[in-house]
């Protein structure tokens, strides 16, 4: 039987397994992180996307716009942060604005006028008029009530003499008591009240309230600065919900609306990042849409000016407008992720995006970039930068404590945080990655990534680079050695690989379950990958898969729960593969009704690599005969072709822990160099079962518990792989089920006839 294999073939899957000691080529020029330097350049300091730092240095050039466009992690905050920098060091001072923005009152109550000014010369323009209206309210008079005082001293003086008189009128006419009364509650009362004026007086002097209110009209004349340099002299606004307010500024509410307490419109204006700042980075696009900013951004854009206006529909400062224009000659720095992008090409036939190309470029940033030797010299330096940036918050967190009592402080202080005693030569500082180390987190990143690519989602490799320093740290470690980055990988899951951790275990009760309660006809264990919307990891798990094939029925595959339209395509091209088969050997063809189960998928599937899984297992539930349930199998089946998969990487990874006791898996054949990763830092072999080629990884030293990985280009290689039959003995056994099918359907027709 003609061989899917060529000698070419076998040689390419050895020269996989020289892919470790390549590697370690590649990272000879160092032993550990301490021989590694970071480079000056700002921009440099961003690894991988080498095609958006060039076209970051040449919009510096031009001072054009930028929208960065890519996943999150892959650096877009950084590359602006170091654009910024660029910036400022290149022309910032010519960059930045010089001149103060102040407000003046305009031609009636809600306008203002703006003018840009010299600072030096606004300053002394505002002391001089605030010099002459102190003048003008010391030479206002104090405060005063001498009149009503002595007018109400005077009437009460009165009142207590005519009180007096009647009193000894009254011993000779009795009528003249009542006078007296009258007089001594008159004389009470205005007691009362030259205390009150005295009082009234005493409270208006202390306060100078009477000086303000004399002057205040003109201390509502005095112009009020908005911006100046001398104080805000930031190159870049990092704006990160835009909108009116923000961006364009406004004017704020006055509570104070009526009479002469009102406060005037230029005393409330405000100033926003167009009239102030350079650079504009607006950190998410999609927020500036959901506000419906995007038409103003557009228009200041184009005009490179703006009229500053209130803010709301109603209410106070709704009205209130300058008169002149503000401005806005900004540098746009944007960035958003790929749905945000098709939404911009969309809205207004892509107006912001013609603004940006106009005076700028649009850049994608890679989610992988190539493994090259160059890209893995990056991956080094990004592990020193982030040893660097560690060692920073070590100090900002416990400067105080080593200065006064040294790291035994630092030691005593931690155990209060671990709950715990430390070793006596803990010390808190960060350690050197270690080749082997380092080696690690080359793997994973490709194991992140396919085709040979790293891939350059970094934010969440922080994470497993600090807690790995902190294992190194607790276990009093020189360095950072491969095993701590494995231990700091198993901690460091994302919410969707803790789910799935917990989801595999799951599933190894339930294969032995069904490994015990079945024969094994039908049931295939396929391979799934689920992705982290947070970090961007992929996660492998087991897929149980269970199918059945009926004679006899109409043609069709019923394929129940929450399937998805690929994985509802795929099933369907496996039927007409199998239909296909049948009519190729010519087997006489009857209905066929086809079920597939995923089993216990209870969150759904959707994608075509379990295709080849589906057929292996209709096929062993056609023939009868059983499937290695120890081996996994992943695949997309296009006729008798296996084609590539996204996630094999993570696939494999998660059938590989011995406590699942799984054995091996079939992957496609162009997936074959996303198994270079699996190979570092352990011990493998070539195997080849019959012509179809492998790799056997031992996952315990010393060459236990082996793992067998075969690269399968048909479908006949895997039904050799988990069946045991080539495929004569398939298409034979398919031709006798056939047979005995037809057979079957016309002894049924013929009882019903009769």
């Amino acid at each position: 039987m003609t061989s899917d294999y060529k000698e070419n073939d076998y040689a390419w899957i050895k020269e996989l397994m020289h892919y470790p000691q390549t590697l370690e080529q590649h990272l000879s020029f160092f032993e550990d992180t301490s021989e590694i330097s970071v480079p000056n350049d700002p921009i440099e300091q961003v690894v991988f996307q080498d095609k958006a730092k060039g076209a970051i240095r040449k919009i510096a050039q031009n001072k054009g716009h930028i929208l960065m466009v890519g996943r999150p992690g892959t650096g877009k905050s950084m590359l602006a942060n170091m654009f910024n920098e660029v910036i400022d060091k290149s022309f910032g001072d010519y960059l930045r604005p010089k001149r103060s923005i102040v407000a003046y009152p305009g031609k009636d109550k809600n306008t203002i006028r703006v003018a840009y000014e010299d600072s030096e010369k606004v300053d002394d323009q505002l002391a001089n008029i605030i010099n002459k209206i102190v003048s003008a309210e010391e030479s206002v008079d104090d405060f005063s009530l001498s009149d009503q005082i002595h007018a109400s001293g005077k009437l009460k003086k009165y009142l207590l003499g005519s009180m007096v008189t009647s009193v000894v009128a009254g011993l000779f006419f009795a009528p003249a008591f009542i006078v007296t009364g009258l007089a001594g509650i008159g004389a009470i009362f205005m007691y009362m009240q030259e205390s009150n004026y005295k009082v009234q007086e005493k409270i208006q002097q202390q306060a100078f309230a009477g000086k303000q209110n004399a002057v205040k009209h003109l201390y509502d004349m005095v112009p009020e600065v908005l911006y100046d340099p001398r104080k805000d002299n930031e190159l870049m606004a990092r704006i990160s919900e835009p909108d009116s307010r923000n961006m364009k500024g406004g004017f704020r509410h006055d509570p104070y609306q009526s009479g002469n307490l009102h406060t005037p419109a230029h005393k409330r204006a405000y100033l926003g990042a167009h009239a102030k700042s350079p650079i504009i980075y607006i950190d998410e696009l999609k927020t500036m849409i959901k506000v419906g900013y995007m038409s103003d951004l557009l228009e200041i854009m184009q005009n490179k000016k703006f009229i500053l206006e209130g803010g709301r529909n109603t209410g106070s400062g709704s009205a209130d407008r300058s008169e002149n224009y503000l401005k806005a000659d900004n540098i746009i720095v944007a960035c958003c992720n790929h749905d945000t992008l098709e939404f911009l090409q969309k809205e207004g036939d892509g107006a912001f995006l013609s603004r940006i190309e106009d005076k700028g470029e649009i850049i994608h940033l890679e989610s992988a970039v190539p493994e090259t030797a160059k890209n893995i010299k990056q991956v080094v330096q990004y592990v020193k930068q982030e040893i660097l940036n560690l060692g920073e918050e070590f100090k900002d967190a416990w400067e105080g404590v080593i200065e006064k009592e040294g790291y035994e402080g630092v030691r005593k202080r931690s155990e209060h945080i671990f709950g715990k005693s430390l070793p006596v030569n803990y010390k808190l500082q960060e350690r050197e990655f270690s080749r082997g180390a380092v080696l690690e987190i080359i793997k994973e990143l490709r194991c992140r990534a396919s085709d040979k690519k790293l891939s350059s989602i970094l934010r969440p490799i922080n994470g497993i680079i600090k807690t790995a320093e902190f294992e190194a740290i607790l276990d009093g470690a020189q360095q950072v050695l491969p095993e701590h980055v494995r231990r700091a990988l198993d901690e460091h899951l994302s919410l969707e690989g803790a789910l799935s951790k917990e989801m595999i275990k799951h599933k190894k009760d339930l294969k032995k379950y069904i490994g015990a309660m079945t024969d094994s006809i039908g049931y295939v264990v396929g391979l799934a990958v689920t992705y982290s919307k947070s970090s961007g990891q992929m996660m492998g798990q087991p897929l149980p898969i269970h199918c059945q094939i009926n004679a006899g029925g109409s043609d069709m595959v019923v394929a129940p729960g929450r399937i998805g339209d690929i994985a509802k395509a795929a099933a369907q091209n496996v039927r007409a593969s199998i239909k296909k088969v049948l009519q190729k050997i010519g087997a006489p063809y009857v209905g066929y009704e086809m079920h597939v189960e995923y089993i216990q998928a209870h969150t759904g599937v959707e994608g075509d690599s379990a295709s080849v899984a589906m057929d292996i297992a209709i096929i062993s539930d056609y023939i009868k005969q059983p499937v290695n349930q120890k081996i996994g199998v992943t695949g997309s089946l296009t006729g008798d072709i296996i084609l590539a998969v996204g996630g094999v990487t993570e696939k494999i990874r998660s059938i590989m822990d011995p406590v699942l006791e799984m054995e091996g898996a079939c992957i496609p054949w162009q997936n074959k160099y996303d198994i270079e990763p699996l190979l570092i830092n352990t011990e493998y072999e070539y195997i080849q079962k019959d012509d179809v080629p492998g790799i056997r990884i031992h996952r315990i030293q010393k060459k236990k518990t082996p793992f067998d990985i075969y690269f399968c280009k048909t479908k006949y290689n895997a039904y050799k792989i988990l069946m045991g039959l080539d495929k004569e003995e398939v298409e034979n056994r398919m031709i006798t089920r056939s047979k005995r099918d037809l057979e079957f359907i016309q002894r049924m027709k013929g009882a019903l006839l009769n």
